[in-house]
């Protein structure tokens, strides 16, 4: 009888020796350890989960901690595991739902092309993938643009925080009702749908040319007088543009470029473009809406990361001199 306690006695000093083992002793993950776990997987293959990726030592110890803590919920979610942690904490984790987010910044002006690749750079997706999206997905903003060939315009640079359980649809919608609400911020949604395109156009054109806010308004009316004048615009980010649509761009725009041909090139076919050339911001939707009101058809920039403007060829010319000088050249 002595000896049957006694092996009792040891088991469950064994068994609870495990148990604490398991629970309290922390275990140090790989590095960089991320783990998607996805709506609809069961306790069991969450522990499962978790013991391949190195996370936790047992995956049978985890799902007895649950069974025991039978109003807490596990909840689907990207998690990271960076650092050595006891199984109750990891459990915890799940159950607040602490999940990784990939933080992802567009700036002002990028195209769909950056932004197509700054997704792909956080792990979301592959750059094929969204620009698929961005260029097929019309409908998404067919109610404010009937006419866009793409979603090239209404991207809006905004910094955003998407997880791997969303789609790759949910994360462009996303993008795209920032848009939406800016544009009912300012007014721009109230304008004719025939209107809203050629004011992105013209904002993503204004966004190109001037990173100064205080500018843009005059940028802007210089291109309207332009327009009004029936004047080419001249615009060189638009002709960037058309070679980013023939995949011909090579990062520096040269002389023989300007002849490219593509409704796109506002050197050689007079208007704005059929669209977009990037996604503006705030500022510059602003001002493509709300232009100052001048006589200037002419810019160049000042050297000081602001421009001169010009009423005529003849002054125009001579900025542009002064701009050379201001560079060190003749």
């Amino acid at each position: 009888m002595r000896t049957v306690l006694t092996l009792f006695l040891l088991a469950v000093l064994a068994a609870g020796g495990w148990v604490a083992y398991q629970l309290y002793v922390p275990v140090t993950p790989p590095p960089d350890t991320s783990l998607l776990l996805r709506p609809g997987y069961s306790t069991r293959r969450i522990a499962v989960e978790l013991k391949k990726a190195g996370v936790i030592r047992s995956a049978l110890a985890f799902r007895v901690f649950h069974v025991v803590h039978p109003k807490l919920t596990l909840k689907a979610g990207e998690y990271r595991f960076e650092r050595s942690d006891r199984m109750p904490q990891v459990y915890r984790r799940i159950a607040r739902g602490d999940i990784y987010f990939h933080v992802v910044t567009i700036p002002e002006g990028y195209t769909m092309f950056d932004i197509a690749k700054a997704m792909e750079d956080a792990k979301l997706g592959t750059a094929a993938d969204f620009l698929h999206i961005f260029q097929t997905q019309t409908e998404m903003i067919s109610d404010l643009a009937p006419q866009a060939k793409s979603l090239e315009g209404y991207l809006f640079p905004n910094t955003y925080q998407f997880t791997r359980t969303q789609t790759r649809m949910e994360m462009v919608t996303a993008m795209v009702r920032q848009f939406r609400l800016v544009a009912q911020q300012i007014g721009l949604a109230a304008t004719p749908d025939s209107d809203v395109n050629k004011v992105v156009t013209m904002a993503s054109i204004v966004e190109k040319e001037t990173a100064a806010p205080e500018e843009r308004p005059l940028v802007a009316s210089v291109y309207y007088n332009r327009l009004a004048q029936k004047v080419a615009l001249d615009a060189d980010p638009s002709v960037i543009y058309a070679e980013l649509l023939n995949g011909t761009y090579t990062g520096a725009l040269h002389h023989a470029d300007l002849a490219v041909n593509s409704p796109y090139n506002t050197y050689r076919f007079p208007g704005l473009p059929p669209g977009p050339i990037g996604n503006p911001g705030k500022s510059a939707l602003e001002a493509a809406l709300h232009p100052e009101t001048s006589e200037y058809l002419y810019f160049v920039a000042d050297g000081n990361g602001h421009h001169r403007f010009a009423r005529s060829l003849e002054e125009h010319n001579r900025n542009v001199v002064a701009y050379r000088h201001a560079l060190g050249l003749r």
